[in-house]
């Protein structure tokens, strides 16, 4: 697949009568041009239909998350009993945690990433508080070297070796959403479950952006949203991943909703809860259906390209843009340099007095990402970002004086 394949068919936002050089995929993916057609769709099937939609619209209400089952499945390496689409991001972290964080006496702590992102962290807290714990006592903190940005496994062992039979919950992030580091999930849910600890992470800035096999890794559960490099419309909704040796059990407590109920006797609606298996079974409401069509047309861009062949060429832009900026003496990247270990983001440390050149690339066409208090993100997506897009960038940061 060649860079920018599928470019015609997002919409490009526009500054001074051109197309942008946009970079902010990390934070707001582009509208795909078929999401006007697929949510025009619900509309006039509402319109004509009224509450017979559910039933008889072009695509029906009732099961509408499941059309995107398969999709979703695949781009994070599940089996489609592992994925569902519902709520937002964080609602859905602390409705698996409640399943997945059960404190004992002895085994109470949770381990999440020092610069995880603040909702995560807030997440985290208040789940403790929630158990009536000291949260200064039970979060347990993973922290770079001093002096360095990226966090190293060593770290992690050390913690373990300590504390690990403290834990009860490690939750990090797949993607830092500031470094840009990719962490290598694998292994670190080896080494949690070594120690008897449950592993849980938050994706967001891994979906869509690299390729990840949940299932295969052994992954207890992971959330994550999809208005980032999934495209699906800003504070679109989430989705899960709860492993069958998980969700198969249909004994694990959970806070229960009746979309999670047996399908077959749901609308009966006197039956005591009865959870469907799989990921199915953590559904609360039913889904609003608007989001899911706008979904829906990001989705199948997705299963056209293929995530494998996608991160391919978000390697070689990345790569290109990593070279170039390294060697221009303007900037340190914070990022790691192997590419196995970051996505389509690159973090730009730019100083003290980094905000005028951001400033200068915002008047210049460049959609990115300030980060307090010296980082510019960028994220060169490989669905609608070109070998173009990162040559130009490249450019004004050689220009700026």
């Amino acid at each position: 697949m060649t860079s920018g394949q599928y470019r015609n068919q997002f919409h490009i936002p526009q500054v001074n009568g051109e197309d942008s050089i946009y970079l902010c995929g990390n934070s707001l993916g582009l509208q795909p041009k078929k999401v006007r057609e697929y949510v025009n769709e619900t509309l006039e099937d509402w319109a004509s239909l009224g509450v017979e939609g559910h039933l008889h619209a072009r695509h029906a209400w009732l099961p509408y998350h499941e059309f995107l089952t398969q999709s979703m499945a695949r781009l994070v390496g599940a089996h489609d009993s592992e994925v569902v689409v519902m709520n937002s991001l964080t609602v859905n972290l602390h409705l698996l945690m409640a399943s997945f964080y059960r404190p004992t006496a002895d085994r109470y702590k949770i381990l999440i990433e020092s610069d995880a992102f603040p909702s995560d962290r807030y997440a985290v807290a208040s789940q403790a508080k929630w158990h009536g714990l000291d949260v200064d006592d039970a979060i347990v903190l993973w922290r770079p070297k001093p002096g360095k940005h990226l966090l190293e496994l060593d770290d992690l062992e050390d913690i373990l070796r300590v504390e690990g039979e403290q834990i009860a919950l490690i939750m990090i992030g797949g993607v830092n959403y500031y470094t840009g580091q990719y962490l290598n999930i694998p292994e670190i849910t080896r080494m949690g479950h070594d120690y008897g600890i449950t592993m849980g992470f938050d994706l967001a800035h891994a979906a869509g952006n690299v390729d990840m096999q949940l299932h295969e890794w052994n992954v207890d559960f992971a959330a994550w949203c999809s208005y980032k490099y999934l495209n699906s419309g800003p504070g679109s909704l989430g989705g899960i991943f709860i492993h069958d040796r998980l969700g198969q059990d249909l004994s694990i407590p959970r806070l229960s909703g009746w979309w999670g109920h047996n399908k077959t006797t749901r609308f009966r609606m006197r039956d005591e809860f009865d959870p469907l298996p799989g990921a199915e079974g953590w559904q609360l409401s039913n889904p609003p259906i608007l989001p899911l069509a706008a979904m829906r047309a990001s989705m199948e861009l997705f299963d056209e390209a293929g995530i494998g062949q996608l991160r391919e060429t978000s390697r070689e832009n990345v790569q290109y843009m990593y070279d170039a900026l390294a060697s221009s003496g303007k900037i340190q990247i914070i990022t790691p340099e192997n590419p196995d270990e970051r996505g389509c983001q690159l973090s730009l440390m730019v100083g003290k007095d980094g905000r005028p050149m951001f400033d200068y690339l915002t008047s210049q066409g460049v959609i990115a990402d300030w980060r307090e208090p010296d980082v510019i993100r960028i994220a060169a997506a490989p669905l609608y970002n070109t070998r173009e897009d990162v040559e130009r960038f490249v450019k004004l940061i050689d220009s700026y004086t």
